[in-house]
């Protein structure tokens, strides 16, 4: 879970959010459970505890002054601000094995402003002016975070990416330099090192060659590589020098 994708969330849930003339807000229970990263049955279950045996989370909710006739009416008429924050904090912090990175990122995200203050901006809520105050208001500072942390992430992403690229760059430039570096110089098979000088080989020849080269490599002590080539199935790479020596000695 990333900050990105906690904007994509915010953005699925938007119409499921509402706030009144005061700025009270409050969301539906299915709203809230995807805040928390839980299902709406953890949440509905949390609801319905508070009839029998309150869950530890029903409890910090009306250890927090909300009644229990309250929590049941939440299931239809939606969760209120101040609750929501109290359940991303239990999902966050204190529900055990099941916390949920998600609720956490949300916390981090958004209780340094206020929940509340998040809802108004994504209802478009707005505090009627009272005076000339200036500066950012708690709605504009809560936007400009989510953005900063999304572009921060975005930024991430793009300077990883760039490290593995500069890394592939990196491992060639090697391969080529041990190449360059090995006493026999690069390596080639006979039909390569053929084209590479534009000259024609037919099969046979290209073969003849091969034996006459894989030859010099055994008598020079030298290692021959194998390869797949999808013509002739495994053929060998030998060393520059020795294709030299094997096609200036003649055509076979």
């Amino acid at each position: 879970m990333s900050q990105i994708e906690i904007v994509e969330i915010i953005e699925q849930i938007k119409q499921e959010i509402e706030v009144d003339t005061n700025g009270q807000a409050k969301a539906s229970l299915r709203a809230t459970a995807r805040l928390a990263g839980v299902s709406a049955v953890a949440i509905l279950k949390t609801l319905d505890s508070v009839n029998l045996e309150p869950s530890k989370l029903a409890q910090m909710l009306m250890d927090s002054g909300f009644e229990a006739v309250n929590l049941t009416e939440w299931r239809t008429i939606g969760i209120p601000d101040m609750a929501i924050a109290i359940i991303l904090e239990y999902y966050a912090y204190e529900a055990g094995r099941y916390c949920t990175k998600q609720a956490r990122l949300v916390c981090r995200s958004f209780n340094t402003i206020g929940i509340r203050a998040w809802i108004q901006d994504k209802l478009g809520w707005t505090k009627p002016v009272t005076d000339n105050k200036t500066g950012m208001t708690e709605i504009q500072l809560l936007a400009a975070l989510a953005k900063h942390l999304a572009e921060q992430e975005q930024h991430l992403l793009q300077q990883q990416q760039q490290q593995t690229e500069i890394l592939h760059r990196l491992k060639a430039v090697e391969v080529e330099q041990d190449r360059v570096n090995t006493p026999c110089g690069h390596k080639y098979s006979v039909v390569g090192f053929a084209n590479l000088q534009g000259l024609e080989i037919s099969v046979k020849e290209a073969g003849t060659k091969g034996r006459k080269a894989s030859a010099l490599c055994r008598k020079q002590g030298i290692e021959i590589e194998r390869i797949h080539d999808p013509r002739f199935g495994k053929v060998g790479l030998y060393p520059e020098s020795v294709l030299i020596e094997v096609f200036s000695t003649g055509q076979n």
